[in-house]
């Protein structure tokens, strides 16, 4: 009977290590698929993480672009009125100019027509063709000068 009982001990003790031998495996499977989880979880977290950090740069460089052109676009507008302007204050000198011309040829013309009017009247003098009377009627002298003057600020 010993040895049916040593049987029965040798079995019993084979099944309790092929117990715990199944329990560590299962252990070890589970720690096993908590270690994959833990893997993907990290790696699902990292990728997360880079799409954000890449959007993130994306849109600092739109808002950059964005920034950049209304700036080009500020500066063109202020470059554009200002070279408006100027071409305003040129017109406005050439105009001042031509006014001034204007009143010059305008005096000048007053002048001689005076002088021509005066020689006409020597030469009668000088000839005894003038006659006092009838020019006062038809000769009247008068000069006329007009001065314009631009203020350009």
């Amino acid at each position: 009977m010993a040895s049916q009982d040593q049987s029965f001990k040798a079995g019993e003790t084979m099944g309790r290590t092929e117990e715990k031998s199944n329990q560590m495996m299962g252990n070890i499977g589970d720690k096993a698929q908590a270690a994959k989880e833990k893997v993907q979880q990290t790696a699902q977290a990292a990728k997360e993480k880079t799409q954000e950090t890449a959007q993130a740069v994306k849109d600092k460089t739109q808002q950059t672009a964005q920034a950049t052109k209304d700036k080009t676009q500020d500066t063109t507008g202020q470059a554009r009125d200002k070279g408006y302007e100027m071409g305003q204050a040129t017109k406005e000198t050439a105009q001042s100019g031509k006014d001034n011309s204007a009143g010059f040829l305008q005096q000048t013309g007053e002048k001689v027509k005076g002088m021509a009017q005066g020689a006409t009247e020597a030469v009668k003098n000088t000839l005894g063709m003038n006659n006092d009377e009838e020019d006062k009627d038809h000769f009247t002298t008068k000069t006329t000068t007009t001065t314009r003057r631009n203020v350009v600020d």
